[in-house]
């Protein structure tokens, strides 16, 4: 039996909800999770009490202001174990973190020629954004190949890895298929040749304990919502030496040092990066998230995820017309399964009937389900406030809605 690590009806109010008669479940924490009661707080906290811009003015509450932010920005350093919270740029999400890299970053020191490796498993936030990339500059895209499970061999990153690689942009754990990918053997690769790593941290900073520096990383992006903090912030931690050398993509407020009629020069990092009115209380909110995960323990959550994640995948295998996607060890906190003859869109609904919140589409990752051989799939995904009786509610929904359309 594995049960939530956190007492889920006092924590998070949305589980005491009910739909159509049913108390909620929900399997789409892939897609974002749920809000505890100290995030919720810490922003109300700061738009009726200490509401005002940050870095402008130096009344009370814009002092009070600018050191929430600071302070936010500390907690995030320090929780990703960044050297320097200058390091930590605050974005939208991981898909502005990571189309920030490929337009500074590549636009600047990609040339003609020069490689981009991928993975066919990528978010289109991962790939789009190198695609385009490529055609500015002339670079060319190159994809790791996949193993028969849907992981990545360091054989396959040899046999890309060139020369002329520049960048690497990988997921560490892919969102649709729960896999976890070798992101420190890969960094190793890349530097080897001169290039530099980028990592998607979406669907990995939420569920383990994360070290920039171990993970030998150049760059890390990730999304705050998906890790209990509000929507609409997250995070670009790159290594100073890069982000002192990149052009700011965003012109504006506070992200400049001096403006004349004819020129402007560009303000130190972070600020350069973050023209602006900055989501300040998302910013705060995403550090509230951080202190309640903290106080949790990731080890803590990262054994809950892969305990769930590795439950239901081995459970869905039992179950006749179903297939399962990805490795089954180890697997992270996100099942992707379809059921014969049954579009996902369809396995959704009748879930849905059932108060059981499950994303089914293509999950931002079209190339992988070209890959798969499938338009689409079901996905369940999981986080520290699910338990295996959420799983228990899941199998049977995927026995009802069989039954359901063999009628």
């Amino acid at each position: 039996m594995i049960e939530p690590l956190v007492d889920v009806s006092r924590d998070f109010p949305i589980f005491n909800r009910r739909i159509n008669g049913y108390p909620l479940v929900y399997l789409d924490s892939a897609a974002t999770s749920h809000k505890p009661e100290p995030v919720l707080a810490a922003m109300d906290q700061f738009y009726r009490h200490s509401n005002a811009n940050v870095l402008r003015s130096v009344h009370t509450l814009a002092e009070e202001a600018t050191t929430a932010y600071a302070r936010a920005r500390e907690t995030v350093s320090t929780f990703i174990a960044a050297t320097d919270p200058k390091e930590v740029i605050f974005t939208r999400g991981t898909t502005e973190s990571l189309n920030l890299v490929a337009r500074s970053f590549g636009d600047q020191f990609l040339r003609a020629g020069d490689e981009i490796v991928l993975s066919p498993m990528e978010h289109h936030s991962n790939l789009v954004p190198w695609q385009q990339v490529a055609k500015r500059t002339g670079a060319v895209l190159r994809y790791i190949d996949l193993a028969d499970d849907g992981t990545i061999s360091i054989d396959a990153v040899r046999r890309v890895i060139s020369p002329k690689t520049r960048i690497a942009a990988l997921s560490k754990i892919s969102n649709v298929l729960g896999s976890v990918n070798p992101i420190v053997e890969v960094a190793d690769l890349v530097h080897q040749v001169g290039g530099v790593m980028v990592v998607d941290g979406a669907q990995s900073v939420p569920h383990e304990p994360t070290d920039v520096m171990a993970m030998n990383a150049d760059f890390l992006a990730f999304s705050g919502h998906k890790m209990c903090g509000p929507t609409g912030i997250g995070v670009l931690w790159g290594r100073a030496e890069w982000l002192a050398q990149m052009e700011p993509i965003a012109f504006g407020g506070e992200m400049i040092s001096y403006v004349d009629r004819e020129m402007a020069t560009w303000a130190e990092v972070p600020e350069k990066f973050e023209g602006g009115t900055p989501n300040i209380a998302g910013a705060i909110g995403l550090a509230a998230a951080i202190d309640y995960l903290t106080a949790i323990g990731m080890d803590k959550i990262c054994h809950h995820s892969q305990a769930l994640g590795e439950h239901a995948f081995d459970a869905l295998r039992e179950i006749s017309g179903v297939s399962v996607y990805g490795p089954r060890r180890p697997h992270a906190a996100a099942v992707a399964f379809t059921i014969d003859g049954i579009h996902p869109h369809d396995i959704a609904q009748v879930f849905d009937s059932k108060a059981i919140a499950i994303r089914a589409g293509h999950h931002c990752a079209q190339p992988l389900m070209q890959w798969l051989g499938v338009g689409s799939t079901a996905r369940a995904s999981f986080y520290f406030y699910n338990s295996s009786n959420d799983i228990d509610r899941l199998l049977d929904a995927i026995l009802e809605t069989k039954r359901f359309f063999q009628r």
